[in-house]
């Protein structure tokens, strides 16, 4: 099933609400779940004439990409805007004893980073199409700003001597660690297609309450938004509202210390 409530689904429901004209490829890893959720966008957005087009895309190999890029480049379409949003997480699986230490990094950044990097370099072509690029990398809690802060994202107070601290419920770290790296991805991208004109952002939606990780209820409990309010800080920064900053990370607010 398609998480209808995620960051992903959320930012293509933002762009086809916006007056401006769009046609959004919706990459999907299944594409029956990638119909189910154009259909649901098209029951929400009745009036719209935008529209909305599954394409199957899997991060974990380079067969499904090559593919992706081989049935929009033959369609003789070019790319104005590629969002890298596909995220996975296995660290609270570690807290339940479902998943392995080293599964925690090594399955986020075979997709948040080795998979974003080949998407992004496998379609740039079909941006350099464009007269007005964009290639945009959702992060979040990817920072060494916020991660210095004490008590975030690990509790201030911790018992001595133990361990693993049983304090610590919420558990981020390979998440993070990928985030951080696939902020190095982007930097990567500024430098190479800023001679060719294309902006290219970090942009943190901001915390929100959706199943990445399983614990939607938990995060909704720790005070996140609605994945809608990610999905409106995207569309702006597709539509312009942040180009006098490019090659950065971007939140609603402007540009974030890395």
């Amino acid at each position: 099933m398609f998480d209808e409530g995620g960051i992903g689904y959320e930012i293509v429901k933002a762009l086809p609400a916006s007056p401006k004209p769009y046609h959004v490829l919706l990459g999907s890893r299944s594409l029956d779940c990638g119909h189910q959720a154009a259909a649901q966008l098209r029951s929400e957005l009745p009036s719209t004439a935008n529209t909305v087009e599954p394409l199957q895309l899997d991060l974990l190999s380079d067969a499904p990409i090559e593919a992706a890029f081989s049935a929009v480049q033959s369609a003789n379409r070019r790319l104005d805007v590629l969002i890298n949003n596909a995220g996975l997480t296995r660290d609270l699986n570690v807290l339940r004893g479902t998943a392995t230490l080293r599964a925690s990094l090594t399955d986020s950044y075979a997709v948040n980073v080795a998979g974003t990097h080949v998407v992004s370099s496998t379609f740039v072509p079909l941006l350099l199409r464009s007269t007005d690029p964009r290639l945009i990398f959702i992060s979040r809690l990817g920072t060494f700003a916020s991660a210095t802060k004490r008590g975030y994202p690990v509790p201030a107070t911790l018992g001595r001597g133990t361990w693993p601290k049983s304090e610590v419920t919420f558990e981020t770290l390979g998440y993070r660690c990928s985030k951080t790296a696939m902020n190095m991805l982007m930097l990567n991208y500024r430098r190479k297609l800023e001679v060719d004109g294309v902006k290219v952002w970090a942009v943190l939606p901001g915390f929100l309450e959706t199943d990445l990780g399983g614990e939607r209820e938990l995060a909704r409990e720790m005070g996140a938004g609605h994945p809608r309010l990610g999905g409106e800080v995207v569309r702006r920064v597709v539509e312009g509202e942040r180009d006098g900053e490019p090659g950065w990370l971007i939140n609603k607010d402007g540009i974030v210390e890395f």
